[in-house]
């Protein structure tokens, strides 16, 4: 009994770690694809010869701290105003209406084309709200804002000559971070977001794979929507899913990393764990819904594979909490049994996923910044919450693989811009999460390998286990911290 679980546990652990490969190898092509491209500039289209008509529209939902600063700065946008109008589609049921609607007021005594659409049933949520507002938009090009985001003025101008080309379906902007150095957790964030729009989109869009609307701070042509379908609400990833929707019908989407939009980074853990759980469990609805047709069409094999770790990518989480309770036991096996050295020799050399990871983070930050160097001191912040995480985002996964049905629930948003600002006295704070429990039980199971691993001598893994230990204690902490404080 006690060798067949041995060998249980030590077979598990190494199809984990094959299962994790073909995600650190992904990266590992990430990174040499971008260093082959990124020496290219993007090509930079000729400025426009008559002004098309742009809806902008700004999906809002209790956003009282942030609403008027987003329709002020789409206000300052640099285009003329008898050939744009301002969609608010507004699914409050807080005092965001009101606030809408006389910020609203007062840009269109300015000469501005604003009206606010209130729904009193989100019906789709988002995307239903985008759908709705489409069929009484006017716009030959539609541009998107999420709350808490700042479009730069020149905006359109620099989007709207790309469409000249008549296969162009939509362009993406680079997120920006309004608070990213705020605290600990905001400053992990920013890495990790850093690295997806600076390497993964990037080398995506120059190499033809498929790369993903996000949401914000990107204009879509109203033909490819409609072409593609329109705004569906099956996922909670409507941006993931109409992206892959257009591509698939041919249209084309292109990326900006120097145009920057500048968002707000989440300051409250328990609402950063509300948005990686509908990340994850949106896009692996989007895998179920996609996936198939990617693989049956004719794609070259580097854009489906591509897309299958594009759509797959949040499988990793569940395989690190398999990873995080199998280690205690490996431990135990590597000091009590001799004849398993051999295969712990072997499984030495996955220890280059950290490697291979921290030079993702590494180029992401250098390429942008002029303090890259003081900013990578901050990895161990992004290795915190990401670890940490993958409880909720394993449960996300899960969901979305069995069809489980949960609400669209948006990221709180303070209006948190420099050190001083504070979320603890506002609404919209997030309720204590349950999974927090199995956070602090994963991190006192981690400790006592830890502890384990030293008093056998294991030191080779000892900073292994560390990282899992420190991660989980600083998110169960840190997330009854938040919840207590709010």
């Amino acid at each position: 009994m006690i060798e067949s679980l041995r060998n249980f546990v030590l077979v598990t652990y190494l199809l984990v770690l094959c299962g994790l490969l073909i995600y650190v190898f992904h990266t590992f092509v990430m990174i040499i694809l971008y260093r082959k491209n990124s020496t290219f500039p993007q090509k930079i289209k000729k400025k426009l010869d008559f002004y098309p008509f742009v809806t902008i529209q700004l999906p809002v939902y209790n956003e009282q701290y942030v609403i008027e600063r987003l329709i002020s700065a789409v206000c300052k946008i640099q285009y003329p105003k008898e050939k744009m109008e301002i969609q608010i589609l507004d699914d409050s049921t807080d005092e965001t209406t009101e606030i809408a609607r006389k910020i609203g007021e007062k840009y269109r005594k300015q000469g501005f084309d604003i009206k606010l659409y209130h729904r009193n049933e989100r019906k789709g949520y988002k995307a239903g709200a985008l759908r709705e507002g489409l069929a009484h938009s006017k716009g030959d090009f539609i541009a998107l804002f999420d709350a808490d985001f700042i479009p730069p003025t020149e905006f359109l101008l620099t989007t709207l000559p790309y469409f000249m080309d008549e296969k162009v379906a939509a362009v993406q902007g680079r997120w920006g971070h309004l608070n990213d150095s705020y605290s600990f957790l905001t400053r992990g964030q920013a890495l990790g977001l850093d690295a997806h729009f600076v390497i993964e989109q990037t080398v995506r869009n120059r190499n033809g794979a498929f790369i993903n609307f996000n949401g914000t701070g990107g204009i879509w042509r109203r033909e490819a929507i409609l072409d593609a379908g329109n705004w569906e609400y099956d996922t909670l990833t409507e941006d993931l899913d109409l992206s892959y929707r257009a591509q698939l019908k041919g249209w084309e989407i292109i990326y900006l990393k120097d145009l920057i939009c500048y968002g707000e980074i989440p300051t409250d853990i328990n609402g950063l764990k509300i948005q990686q759980h509908r990340w994850a469990k949106g896009a692996v609805q989007t895998a179920k819904k996609i996936l198939p047709k990617v693989l049956r069409s004719p794609l070259p094999l580097f854009t489906k594979f591509e897309a299958f770790v594009h759509l797959t990518n949040h499988f990793t989480y569940p395989l690190v909490l398999l990873i995080t309770l199998l280690s205690v036991p490996l431990i135990m096996i590597k000091v009590n049994c001799i004849e398993a050295r051999t295969y712990f020799n072997y499984i030495s050399f996955f220890t280059i996923f950290v490697v291979i990871q921290t030079l993702f983070y590494f180029y992401g930050q250098r390429e942008i910044y002029t303090d890259w160097k003081r900013r990578l001191w901050y990895i161990p912040a992004l290795f915190a919450w990401g670890i940490g995480t993958c409880v909720v985002d394993s449960k996300a996964v899960f969901e979305g693989l069995l069809g489980i049905k949960t609400p669209f629930n948006r990221t709180p948003k303070y209006r948190i811009e420099k050190k001083s600002d504070s979320w603890k006295d506002k609404k919209y704070k997030s309720k204590f999460n349950w999974l927090t429990i199995i956070e602090l039980f994963l991190a006192t199971y981690t400790a006592y390998g830890t502890v384990y691993s030293i008093v056998h001598s294991q030191f080779f893994i000892t900073p292994f286990m560390f990282l899992l230990s420190f991660s989980f204690l600083y998110t169960g902490t840190l997330s009854l911290v938040h919840n207590l404080k709010g």
